[in-house]
């Protein structure tokens, strides 16, 4: 039951965690990013499985983890607020061409990112050719272009 308790607890910090520091999807993750994901795994190891090292306990911990995961994933789709809180709105980055310069902070995006995504998906080269930018629940950024005309 020990093994069951510490990775509730740990999935639950974790998902605070992860929740609090920004939406990144794996695409945009960094080297950084990768270096910091590897190190957190392997100090959250001990956390989750003590002093027993068992075959047994590795498999109560993962069933644990799992089974924690549906339990979060059934809940938000039960509950709007919750889904809100654990996956976020989509946001505004840039309105008609404006910079929305507290969201980006905010979500700790960089202007040279969604220049980035307006090239790669709409052929845009400018701020000024973008309508909006907005930074997707998943992590991702849409991009819709303004008309032209």
């Amino acid at each position: 039951m020990e093994s069951v308790l510490r990775a509730i607890a740990v999935y639950a910090f974790l998902l605070a965690i992860f929740r609090i520091t920004g939406r990144r999807t794996m695409a945009q993750m960094t080297p950084f990013d990768l270096v910091l994901l590897l190190i957190v795994a392997e100090a959250t190891q001990q956390g989750l499985v003590g002093d027993d090292f068992s075959v047994t306990n590795a498999v109560v911990v993962v069933v644990t983890l799992i089974g924690a995961d549906i339990l979060v994933t059934f809940l938000t789709h039960r509950s709007r607020v919750l889904d809100r809180w654990m996956n976020g709105v989509p946001l505004i980055l840039i309105h008609d061409g404006e910079v929305i310069d507290d969201r980006l902070k905010k979500a700790r995006i960089d202007l040279d990112d969604i220049l980035q995504q307006a090239r790669a998906t709409q052929g845009l080269e400018r701020l000024d050719q973008i309508k909006y930018a907005v930074l997707e629940r998943g992590g991702d950024i849409s991009i819709i272009p303004r008309r032209a005309g």
